[in-house]
């Protein structure tokens, strides 16, 4: 994939109707320092996770975990007080030494093809915020889950499978209600043509919508995005500012007197015009709302916990077997949270692997479908031009190695669905 970006230099025959040569230019430079980074990156977490297990690393932070907790009163019969400090010890290292690729990928990547919308300041507060509230859902989570297994006898894995299946859906509920608006602004779209559309739209196919929400997404990011959330008759539509040409703060003049941090961060965008018209806006709505009417998010949630039942299954023939803790260092003790960690993160790995490839190849399908939905609604033509300014306004590069995009792309390329459009979009 790094040889296509690097050769292809030019915009393609096929391309040459979409997409111009400064465009190109600029996704095909995007896309390689993207390559470059995901590379050295990974190269990097790699040699961190095998320096970790060939320096006994697991069992040094276990044992650091039970000496903490032993000076606060906890002795080694409370294994689950030691897992929560592991937990918290590992989260805090891994924090730490992903923190430098993090301010790279933002401050230098992102900022060097004009993605960044976050000042330095901003940027530690929010990561901050999510380590905070990350840890105050996890470590609770993870405390009852140990917990259920300790007690649950024979049967445990399926009182555990129960258990992150009731925790997967509350946080699904209230993720875009309670925690979503802790780090982004979330507005009603305010009455007018857009609003009354999509709800015309909803109503149309007896999609349950309650509320339409327009978050800040400028402030952080000039990439777009939208999506739907809710379970039953409570369904709510969140559209990224980004993605609308009307209300995206980044096509606007920072208004006088606001704060030095809004200022600097609508300064930096140099008032590029991005985002979609409303019938634009709709087409995708469209796409989106086919995912729903199509079943395709009962269908992934259906696949992810028939995974997570095999998972937790596989998991209770495997953790009796002490052969696994010594491998990774773990002689005399067989703590559950390591042998989580040792069954889940390793001895899946291979199985995970396959998993995800036959999910992207479902994911591409189900994109297909939901294109087709849209143009079955009227949308093709706008749903077409959509894809061409979204691809646009995030720099995604349109050639790709047939290898690479079938492993990694869970999106189809745009040419193959902007062929699938066309015919319609003619008529």
């Amino acid at each position: 994939q790094r040889r296509v970006y690097r050769t292809t230099t030019h915009v393609p025959q096929e391309l040459g109707q979409i997409m111009d040569s400064e465009t190109f230019e600029k996704s095909r430079l995007y896309q390689l320092d993207k390559s470059t980074f995901s590379f050295w990156s990974g190269l990097y977490s790699e040699v961190e996770g095998t320096m970790i297990l060939l320096c006994g690393g697991i069992p040094f932070l276990w044992n650091l975990s039970g000496q903490i907790s032993g000076r606060a009163g906890f002795g080694p019969e409370y294994e689950i007080v030691q897992s929560l400090v592991f937990l918290l010890l590992a989260t805090l290292f891994s924090a730490v030494t992903g923190l430098p690729w993090s301010l790279y990928n933002t401050f230098v990547i992102e900022e060097k093809h004009g993605f960044n919308q976050q000042t330095l300041g901003f940027f530690f507060k929010d990561a901050i915020k999510k380590f905070i509230v990350t840890q105050c859902i996890l470590l609770p989570v993870t405390s009852l889950l140990l917990y259920i297994i300790k007690i649950g006898g024979d049967y445990f894995f399926i009182y555990a499978w129960l258990f992150t299946l009731v925790v997967s859906l509350v946080l699904v509920t209230i993720y875009a209600d309670y925690i979503a608006p802790l780090f982004d602004k979330f507005i009603p779209l305010p009455e007018g043509e857009l609003k009354q559309q999509i709800e015309t739209m909803a109503k149309s196919i007896d999609f349950p919508l309650t509320k339409v929400y327009v978050v800040e997404g400028s402030k952080r990011s000039s990439h777009s995005n939208a999506y739907f959330y809710g379970f039953f008759k409570n369904k709510r539509i969140v559209l990224f500012d980004t993605l609308l040409e009307d209300y995206s703060a980044l096509n606007k003049e920072p208004a006088e007197g606001e704060d030095g941090e809004n200022e600097e961060t609508k300064t930096k965008n140099k008032n590029k015009k991005q985002g979609c018209k409303n019938e634009e806006v709709l087409a995708v709505l469209g796409h989106e709302l086919g995912h729903w009417k199509l079943g395709h998010t009962v269908k992934n949630i259906i696949i992810s916990q028939m995974n997570s039942f095999l998972c937790f299954f596989l998991f209770a023939v495997l953790i009796g077997r002490k052969e696994l803790f010594a491998a990774f260092g773990f002689y005399d003790t067989q703590p559950t949270l390591i042998g989580l960690m040792i069954i889940f993160q390793f001895i899946f790995s291979p199985y995970n692997e396959v998993l995800s490839f036959c999910l992207t190849v479902l994911s591409r399908r189900f994109e297909f479908q939901a294109d087709a939905f849209a143009k079955e609604l009227g949308k093709a033509k706008d749903l077409y031009s959509a894809l061409i300014k979204l691809n646009k306004d995030n720099l995604g590069f349109p050639v790709s190695d047939w290898i690479f995009s079938m492993w990694h792309y869970s999106h189809p390329p745009l040419l193959e669905r902007l062929q699938a459009l066309k015919d319609t979009k003619q008529e």
